[in-house]
């Protein structure tokens, strides 16, 4: 499941990934970063992905898909998370979409939401 998360505002989105991530999360999350980027031309992200356990395989495809769509219209991404892994998803996103990114422990994440709204 992803729930957008209060602290959202303006293009500043927040997104918590809880469980595992199916294609129907997609569904909702598209739309909805389409919104701002029509709205703001661009957008930030902050993605708190301490409770994310796994992306279902009929979601990979969403994910690639969101990141194709979107990957020149990101300004900053902030990964939120304890695990290691945590940081390879920064490095490929770095790579393929986002100039800035940065990750941050979960103790941390009011240091998040102020790097990605500076």
């Amino acid at each position: 499941m992803i729930e957008k998360m209060d602290e959202s505002e303006g293009n500043v989105l927040g997104f918590k990934a809880i469980g595992t991530i199916t294609k129907a999360d997609y569904d909702v999350l598209i739309p909805e970063v389409q919104t701002i980027v029509d709205k703001e031309g661009s957008f930030s992200l902050l993605l708190d992905l301490t409770q994310f356990q796994w992306e279902g395989l009929e979601a990979w495809r969403s994910d690639f898909q969101f990141g194709r769509k979107f990957h020149n219209k990101l300004d900053k991404l902030a990964i939120v998370g304890k695990q290691s892994w945590t940081k390879w998803i920064a490095t490929i996103a770095e790579f393929f979409s986002s100039k800035h990114t940065k990750c941050f422990q979960p103790t941390d994440i009011d240091l998040a939401w102020e790097w990605i709204k500076m």
